[in-house]
């Protein structure tokens, strides 16, 4: 094996988010009762992306990023909602729909007899708990780290410093990063001196990235790992 310590992410990586998503906010605005919700669906979305940035340069914390997108949605279209009871519905919505990607489990359930898996995410400590629990994730991962428990977000050493305390400091060069984000995920692990391997199924054949390996599919995982 090449690598024995694997860190995966979570969100487009091994969960489909967007479906998670979809599903969560067109509940919410109904909720809230707002007609034809996916009619802000993109607004949102252009929203939430610049907020999660936010975290990523430390600007906030994921906890603030709960209530703040809806405040701004709220502003922007006149929404006359409370965004604290939304945030609320949202959050409960995100963690309890939404499933892994196929192939995901298996691939976990081939790595696992081999390799140190743990699990870092940027997002809501409440929101990664159910969906772990709900989707039985415990039992692959060594460590799990969500950065709205810890104070710290990717790409930020801190808290791959708390990952690698987490596991008992494995060596950086068997050490494997696996995520989506370029800014997140793949910066993270080479400013941290660990391999990355971007997960870029939609992605332009030329797109740069800085990755050490870059996959269109999960089932192309293992061989990397294995140094194929």
């Amino acid at each position: 094996m090449r690598y024995t310590t694997l860190i995966f992410d979570l969100d487009h990586t091994l969960f489909d988010f967007d479906a998670s998503v979809d599903a969560a906010f067109a509940a919410t605005l109904s909720h809230a009762g707002v007609d034809q919700p996916n009619g802000h669906r993109e607004a949102f979305a252009a929203i939430n992306l610049g907020l999660w940035k936010q975290v990523e340069r430390g600007e906030l914390t994921p906890d603030q990023v709960g209530t703040l997108r809806f405040e701004h949605l709220i502003h922007r279209f006149g929404i006359d909602a409370d965004p604290h009871a939304m945030a609320a519905d949202y959050i409960a919505g995100l963690g309890a729909g939404g499933d892994l990607y196929p192939g995901a489990r298996d691939l976990l359930d081939e790595l696992l007899p081999d390799a140190t898996l743990a699990l870092l995410s940027n997002g809501i400590g409440e929101v990664a708990r159910a969906k772990i629990t709900r989707l039985d994730l415990d039992r692959y991962f060594d460590a799990i780290v969500v950065s709205g428990e810890v104070g710290v977000a990717k790409p930020h050493g801190a808290i791959f410093d708390i990952v690698f305390e987490r596991l008992g400091h494995p060596d950086k060069a068997t050490t494997l990063m696996i995520g989506d984000s370029l800014t997140s995920d793949i910066r993270g692990g080479i400013d941290y001196g660990i391999d990355t391997c971007w997960y870029a199924p939609g992605a332009p054949a030329d797109a740069s990235s800085g990755a050490t390996y870059r996959v269109a599919r999960l089932e192309e995982i293992p061989a990397v790992v294995a140094g194929r």
